[in-house]
């Protein structure tokens, strides 16, 4: 299932493969969004429903940021691929297990289920990218990824609401199209050798099997906690400030009297777009150095929140939400690279992982923090004026106290 093949190199075929596995994380986070009130009103008479319906939607986020680290130990002691095809059918299977399970409780366990398999997904796909490709593709294929999952998301969550109405159980079935996906995943995808000298267009299968022990000594490799401490920190930050208007911005334009769900949609699709615009744009802009990245990226989002925090004028919130919508579309490709660009082979998994657990661990904080300084604030306008206040000193610490590299981020990096 995994034999090494000499001179063999990814291409299209595997790199549309690994995008669709990238899709699954996000088609868990935001597919039932629109069917929680129906949800809500099919278990209101268990008690504590009203806390339990929401974390079917947040739950499997932590589960991911709990899970992506051991998921990357797994995939670099044993084995990426067979992890990702495994994770892969545990994935359909428990994200259909909804349809035929009546209890909140049992859904719930069910949706942990589904954030361990995705932290498992999420963190093989990017870290097999990166294990295929290196130099300028690696490059643009990372930023290829958030683009292709920023407009997936988007789809996603029109089809949960179209689907939403022939019934709460019905977006379910959709997660069963991860079984169909690890079939090729399984004829096409490989396990990389372990490289010493990387090709350009791959990872580098050229010598020795997939635990070649070289000078990586494979499992006895540590974790690459120092290169990751300050990244990481940083991504927490950025997920937080990513998910903010992904979850508030409905909100937001409830509460100026917006409340038509076609507009709304709008909107967020507009968002959405900036997003994938600025994920676009990200293999142009990786010549520059994560620094100057990210101080701009950091503070253009809290721009973005701060100009919607301060305003009831409709054109100026939706203004708002494109400038941070494009900001976090380039900062998610920045963050990741930054992180995993420049680790060895034998650590790239762990490494992914622990990125990809704090991307997710922010995402998870984002509504949560939201909502405890809405309660101390008075109101959601002055809790995004918080978080943008907050993204504005995490630029002013990028440029000023953190350790940053200011080399190109598309500069020769570890094989």
């Amino acid at each position: 299932m995994s034999q090494p093949a000499i001179a063999k190199q990814a291409g299209p075929p595997q790199l549309v493969l690994l995008l669709i596995g990238s899709c699954m994380p996000v088609l868990g986070a935001v597919l039932l969004s629109p069917v929680l009130p129906r949800i809500s009103e099919h278990f209101a008479a268990t008690p504590g429903s009203d806390v339990l319906v929401p974390v079917i939607l947040t739950v499997p986020a932590l589960f991911i940021a709990l899970g992506a680290p051991f998921a990357g130990a797994v995939a670099d002691k044993f084995d990426r691929k067979r992890l990702l095809i495994a994770a892969m059918v545990g994935y359909a299977i428990s994200g259909t297990a909804p349809l035929y399970l009546d209890s909140i409780q049992a859904i719930l366990a069910s949706r942990v289920l589904v954030g361990v398999c995705e932290a498992a997904i999420m963190t093989c796909c990017t870290t097999l990218i990166a294990d295929y490709w290196s130099g300028p593709r690696r490059i643009r294929y990372l930023g290829l990824q958030t683009l292709v999952t920023t407009v997936a998301a988007t789809a996603f969550f029109a089809l949960g609401g179209l689907l939403g109405a022939g019934g709460w159980r019905t977006p379910f079935w959709l997660y069963a199209v991860a079984a169909l996906a690890a079939i090729p995943m399984a004829l096409l995808l490989w396990q990389p050798a372990a490289a010493h000298h990387g090709g350009p267009h791959d990872g580098g299968p050229h010598d020795g099997g997939p635990h070649d022990g070289g000078p990586h000594h494979g499992d006895r490799e540590p974790w690459p906690w120092r290169a990751l401490a300050v990244p990481s920190l940083v991504t927490i930050g950025g997920g937080v400030v990513f998910y903010t208007l992904i979850v508030q911005l409905s909100y937001v334009l409830d509460g100026v009297g917006v409340s038509d769900p076609a507009v709304i949609g709008g909107v967020t699709a507009l968002m959405s777009l900036a997003t994938a615009v600025g994920a676009g744009l990200f293999a142009r802009a990786s010549g520059r150095g994560a620094r100057v990245l990210l101080i701009a990226e950091f503070a253009l989002s809290g721009l973005g929140l701060l100009l919607i925090s301060a305003t009831e004028a409709v054109p100026v919130i939706v203004a708002g939400a494109v400038l941070t919508g494009f900001a976090t579309g380039l900062l998610l490709p920045t963050l990741l690279t930054w992180a995993v660009n420049r680790l060895p082979f034998a650590q790239r998994g762990r490494g992914t992982g622990l990125w990809t657990g704090a991307l997710f661990l922010g995402e998870f904080l984002s509504p949560l923090l939201v909502s405890a300084l809405a309660a101390v604030t008075g109101g959601l306008g002055l809790s995004l004026a918080v978080i943008g206040v907050a993204s504005l000193v995490l630029a002013a610490l990028v440029a000023t106290v953190l350790t940053v590299p200011a080399t190109p981020l598309n500069a020769a990096p570890a094989e």
